[in-house]
């Protein structure tokens, strides 16, 4: 098994998983801490170490509120360990690879987990990657800046760096993917093959870097669960970026808050003491997202996908049936549709799929199909979840992993499963065909002429 390995940085150990057929690497950096000087700066280049990097644990995660100590659903779900390690300096990456040597050019599955560009992390238990690469593909998982950390604004940041005023969280994606694209080849993959996946805020990432014009040549296919929202309410659609303008005053407005004058001083407090700060300002305030910045992001990636203004690449996104129902309309399947028409309007030879994840969800809590439960199933990880899930759940979970790692494989869902045996046919949505997916509690079952679901 390829446990060690050369990137350009320097030599990186792994550790077999629970499957010894599977490496994992846990915990490569990708970029120069995002401290000090680097604070609401563009990643920088990483570094080049001596001996070996032995990448056997998670990095700590981005500054963000302690996970474990609410009461939500995600905190019951999955957020659950308070003494995870936090820290500013977060900008390492995970891959796990079932490649022997590093001549077998597997195709390659980038990982951005979600959380309302606020919160989240690579080492939720539900993006374990054992299982997805266990069907012959790698998968990389990347962290990023969150809150103030990646989506601060300001005038004075933007006359430092007119080139990068802004989307410091989507920036260290992109330098993860470039960091992917010129050192996969040494953990067996494939530079030529890379699809970009994520859910919520890690989808509408994936939009954002779909249609980002300088990374057309390196992604062959986008996944994206349940990240295409559009909210009737400004206010509330956070996917939605902000002109520089508008951003720049958020920033100006929380200076005064914290009763400071310069860029200078608030590169000088401390990462915890801003969080806080920032909580408490939040709390009356809109908080901080991705902005307009005229040279990553050109325009609303929704509507940059709808006009065609993105890489020539499959896409495959969808909804839970639970989530963010206004007005008894599912307002992800709503989006989604309308994205899919508008799209294979201006180009029919675009592929696009469609699925709806609808199966009973076990609890006592009765929490419905809610937004994010679907991530245990396409990574298959439903093991480690908690909820009283029974055999028929676990072979839904191997459907849509299989599902999953094949649309990474060929930039299309269908084929074979895990079982040898052909799955459910998956046919492209197309303006004249609203075809797609629907996860059951009894199987994945096609869909034909799908109209946006109300309730």
């Amino acid at each position: 098994m390829l446990r060690q390995t050369t990137t350009e940085n320097g030599t990186v150990r792994g550790l077999p998983g629970s499957d010894p057929r599977i490496t994992a690497f846990k915990g490569i950096p990708f970029a120069a801490p995002p401290v000090g000087r680097n604070r609401w700066r563009a990643p920088q280049p990483c570094k080049n170490w001596e001996g070996v990097l032995e990448a056997y644990a998670f990095a700590p995660i981005s500054v963000q509120d302690t996970p474990g100590l609410g009461n939500d659903i995600y905190c019951r779900e999955w957020h659950v360990d308070p003494e995870i390690a936090i820290s500013e300096d977060c900008l390492y990456l995970n891959i796990w690879t079932p490649a022997k040597k590093t001549d077998e050019k597997l195709p390659v599955l980038v990982w951005f987990f979600g959380g309302a560009f606020n919160w989240g992390y690579t080492a939720e238990m539900e993006f374990d990657g054992e299982h997805l690469a266990s069907r012959g593909i790698i998968v990389v998982s990347v962290n990023y800046r969150l809150g103030l950390f990646g989506f601060l604004s300001h005038p004075e940041i933007t006359a430092e760096a007119p080139d990068a005023p802004g989307n410091f969280g989507l920036l260290d994606q992109q330098a993860g993917l470039r960091w992917v694209y010129r050192n996969i080849a040494a953990f067996g993959g494939d530079p030529e093959r890379i699809t970009i996946a994520g859910q919520s805020a890690g989808g509408a990432s994936v939009m954002h870097q779909y249609t980002c014009d300088t990374n057309r040549d390196l992604i062959k296919g986008a996944v994206v669960f349940s990240g295409m929202i559009r909210h009737p309410e400004a206010a509330f659609d956070i996917f939605k970026p902000l002109t520089l303008e508008d951003a720049e005053k958020r920033g100006v407005d929380f200076f005064k808050y914290l009763g400071i004058d310069s860029l200078e001083e608030a590169r000088g407090i401390d990462a915890f003491e801003l969080l806080a700060r920032y909580n408490a300002y939040a709390k009356n305030h809109p908080r901080m997202y991705t902005i307009i910045d005229g040279s990553f992001c050109a325009g609303d990636p929704i509507e940059r996908f709808m006009e065609g203004k993105c890489a020539d690449a499959p896409i495959l996104s969808g909804n839970t049936s639970d989530e963010f129902i206004q007005c008894e309309k599912n307002l992800v399947e709503l989006t989604v549709k309308k994205a899919f028409d508008a799209a294979c309007a201006v180009h029919p030879t675009q592929k696009c799929y469609y699925y709806c994840f609808d199966p009973d969800i076990p609890g006592k809590d009765n929490p419905g199909v809610f937004h994010s439960v679907d991530l245990w199933f396409w990574f298959e990880t439903i093991g480690k979840c908690r909820r009283p899930y029974v055999g028929r759940h676990f072979d839904l979970a191997r459907q849509m992993c299989d599902l999953f790692a094949n649309f990474v494989k060929n930039g299309d869902p269908n084929g074979i499963g895990r079982d040898e045996l052909p799955l459910p046919v998956w046919k492209p949505y197309t303006a004249a065909e609203h075809v797609g997916m629907l996860f059951t509690g009894e199987g994945a079952k096609p869909l034909t002429g799908t109209a946006p679901r109300t309730n």
